[in-house]
């Protein structure tokens, strides 16, 4: 598998491509609901906060197990937003994760506070509740941990920190939606929860999108001012806010989505499965470093991210790539390494497991639409590169959702056990 049957023009076998993503087969399997959906929406000429973005943040209220939902336009302005509430700005300090998107921290900048960044759990990718502990000083006034690649973060321990401090928690959930916690949501975890539906996410829209999610009535109500410029009634401005509103072309798209959440994400986690069978029926796990599942949670695998020893990440991705396998290196440039930041004067080296991490790991296409040959190809190319074969026969069908279970603490070179998640 993974080879077409013909040769190409110089008898080379041509490599059959294996996308990252591929969105155009979710659409196409929903295409009738999607495009009544959005006529729906044109007939009634109600296209900002209309009856679809009420409807839709009822339904991501109770399916996040929070008691209030406010969308805008966007997960990068759900992180403004969430600061804005808290009057964060100039003087002030917020702890967060090097190793995540730009906007976790681009957020805190723009209103003027300073990003303080920490280092990471390198089993998780997710912060270091002792790291966040050191660096917690007088003009800290949040905490913003990253649910990163679909896994929350470890909020019992951050929590802890928090309360000692009397200091709020954001959780950055941008990239888990339906992952929980010792049985809890994401979006549930903290004093308020930010998350995007830019198309790539597990629930993604049409174009961007953003939720928050809060169980405080004062801080829902503070959101929701802040989203419209801080207006109400009509012309009487309480805040000073920003305009960021969810459309309501992207709620009505996202609540046809909404509905197939759950099967998507179940989906993820027999494709993350079945990476691990895999893996070790190529001898991959004795190479890499394969993602692990904690004991407590449940990863709706955003990302399948592992990692690559030996400085040899960006010839296994080059390889991958010869081979039209579609792989994504989340993230590169650590924030406290970009340029725009470098006036926060952060030593290189000050942050060794979130470095490590940037050079060594790679994202694997995982969809809920990914074909078990698919998948095949995949494992064998990394394979091909380690000059390994496949160890035992296994079936190229799907197994049943089993995953992995990580229940120590692991280092940077620590492998899950095999068993799947």
């Amino acid at each position: 598998m993974g080879i077409t049957p013909g040769p190409s023009a110089n008898g080379s076998p041509v490599p059959t491509p294996v996308p990252l993503i591929d969105m155009e087969r979710q659409y196409l399997a929903l295409e009738p609901e999607l495009v009544a959906a959005i006529v729906k929406v044109c007939a009634s000429g109600r296209f900002i906060l209309g009856p679809d973005c009420q409807g839709f943040e009822q339904d991501l209220a109770t399916y996040c197990q929070a008691n209030h939902a406010i969308g805008c336009a966007s997960g990068s302005d759900a992180l403004l937003l969430a600061l804005m509430a808290l009057d964060i700005g100039a003087g002030h300090e917020v702890v967060v994760p090097s190793y995540t998107f730009f906007a976790t921290a681009s957020a805190v900048a723009r209103l003027g506070a300073k990003p303080v960044f920490v280092d990471i759990d390198p089993s998780t990718y997710n912060l270091d509740p002792a790291c966040v502990a050191r660096a917690v000083t007088k003009a800290t006034r949040a905490i913003i941990p990253v649910h990163l690649f679909g896994q929350c973060a470890d909020m019992a321990a951050i929590d802890q920190v928090a309360k000692a401090h009397n200091l709020p928690v954001i959780e950055d959930a941008c990239q888990a939606i339906g992952a929980e916690y010792r049985g809890r949501r994401a979006g549930a975890l903290a004093d308020m929860a930010c998350f995007s539906f830019y198309p790539t996410k597990n629930l993604g829209g049409f174009g961007d999108g953003g939720m928050l999610t809060t169980r405080r009535a004062d801080l829902a109500d503070r959101l929701r001012l802040l989203r419209v410029h801080g207006m109400q009634p009509r012309y009487y401005h309480q805040l000073l806010g920003i305009n960021s509103r969810l459309d309501t072309i992207q709620a009505a798209v996202l609540r046809v989505k909404f509905e197939h959440l759950e099967r998507w994400t179940e989906r993820r986690r027999q494709i993350a499965a079945r990476y691990g069978e895999l893996c070790a029926e190529f001898g991959l796990d004795e190479v890499l470093t394969l993602p692990c599942e904690l004991a407590d949670r449940r990863h709706v695998w955003n990302q399948y991210v592992v990692r690559v020893p030996e400085g040899r990440r960006d010839a296994l991705r080059q390889h991958l790539s010869e081979r039209k396998i579609g792989t994504e290196i989340y993230y590169p440039v650590p924030l406290h390494e970009q340029k725009c930041f470098e006036y926060l004067e952060c030593r290189l080296g000050s942050l060794p497991k979130t470095e490590a991490a940037a050079r060594e790991t790679i994202a694997l296409p995982i969809f809920p639409e990914l074909m078990p040959h698919e998948q095949e190809t995949v494992v064998r190319e990394i394979g091909a590169f380690f000059g390994l074969v496949r160890k035992a026969a296994g079936s190229a069908m799907l197994a049943g959702p089993k995953f992995l279970k990580e229940t120590r603490h692991a280092d940077a070179t620590t492998k899950p056990s095999r068993g799947q998640r």
